[in-house]
């Protein structure tokens, strides 16, 4: 006679034959057929669960909601409260700093747009007209903070109303007082105390870590790669905006093409590397390498499933 099973949720095991079985599945005393019934449906469990994952990870961060708070960003205040950031935006524009964007033109199309994402220390004073002027999240390196730092009265009084989102690893943003960058940053929120300070918490580097090998089944750090600063912006711009226009970021062919354009690597430092040759550097370096090239393809993949346009130059998705 034929058995038959089937997976019941409101239950510790399955059903057969039509009858309920309230045994845990720590008991052994079941029929064979029970037994592969249940291992059945915790297979199942397990098979759905792992998809589930498997489309939380490649899809990438959801917009959020208004008035919703963004997890992985915790605010960084003298009294340690570390509520999450809150920010929505429906049209975001986010701004490379690269050379690209000198004789851009795009200021006024860049200062439109309801938010405006910056990356570390780049300026705008003097190169408004390519870049835009106004500063809405600035995305920075703990590499950088030392830069923020040395000017801090214009980012954190004069730019009161700039968001700072910092990433780091976890040794320099240890709050236990070890943590160099940490301390550096609290040193700053408890002096200007309307200072928008966040730190991307260590969840969610994980998560960032997770994304790039999902993405090109690549351990990051075990070949020897440092997530850049544009990937965490791009997470984020995809976390907080329904939609996204990238300013001045070239695709991952682009320096394969017999005629690209030859700029600086930062559109404010045009007497030092260009784009192109700091980009095969880092591709090719064993440690501590960021893999811009390989970033790019994931962007374009990305792009697919959001609302992402590239500008200035524009992509061939």
């Amino acid at each position: 006679m034929r058995t038959l099973c089937y997976c019941d949720m409101s239950t510790d095991g399955c059903r057969t034959g039509g009858a309920a079985f309230r045994h845990t599945l720590l008991f052994f005393d079941v029929s064979p057929e029970q037994m592969l019934c249940r291992w059945l449906c915790l297979l199942s469990l397990s098979l759905l669960f792992l998809f589930w994952l498997g489309l939380f990870v490649t899809r990438g961060p959801l917009p959020a909601t208004k008035g919703s708070s963004l997890w992985g960003y915790r605010r960084i205040s003298p009294d340690r409260t570390g509520q999450f950031l809150e920010t929505h935006c429906n049209h975001c524009a986010l701004v490379s700093s690269s050379g690209q964007m000198l004789g851009a033109g795009t200021a006024d199309e860049i200062d439109q747009t309801e938010c405006v994402i910056r990356m570390n220390n780049a300026p705008t004073r003097g190169f408004e007209e390519d870049v835009g002027s106004r500063t809405d999240v600035r995305v920075v390196s703990h590499t950088s903070v030392p830069l923020l730092v040395k000017n801090e009265r214009y980012y954190f009084k004069q730019s009161a109303n700039t968001t700072y989102v910092i990433w780091g690893p976890e040794k320099n943003m240890k709050q236990d007082g070890k943590g160099v960058t940490f301390n550096a940053l609290l040193k700053l929120a408890t002096k200007y105390l309307k200072a928008k300070i966040y730190m991307v918490t260590r969840d969610k580097i994980q998560y960032c870590d997770n994304v790039f090998q999902n993405e090109t089944g690549l351990n990051r750090m075990k070949t020897g790669a440092f997530l850049s600063t544009g990937f965490f912006s791009m997470i984020l711009a995809m976390d907080m905006c329904d939609s996204i226009s990238v300013y001045g970021m070239i695709d991952d062919n682009y320096c394969n093409r017999a005629h690209h354009r030859v700029v600086p690597y930062h559109y404010y430092e045009q007497k030092k590397i260009s784009e192109c040759k700091m980009y095969t550097f880092h591709q090719n370096k064993k440690l501590a390498g960021h893999r811009y090239i390989t970033e790019k393809a994931i962007y374009a993949k990305w792009a697919t499933r959001h609302k992402i346009q590239f500008k200035h130059p524009a992509w061939r998705l």
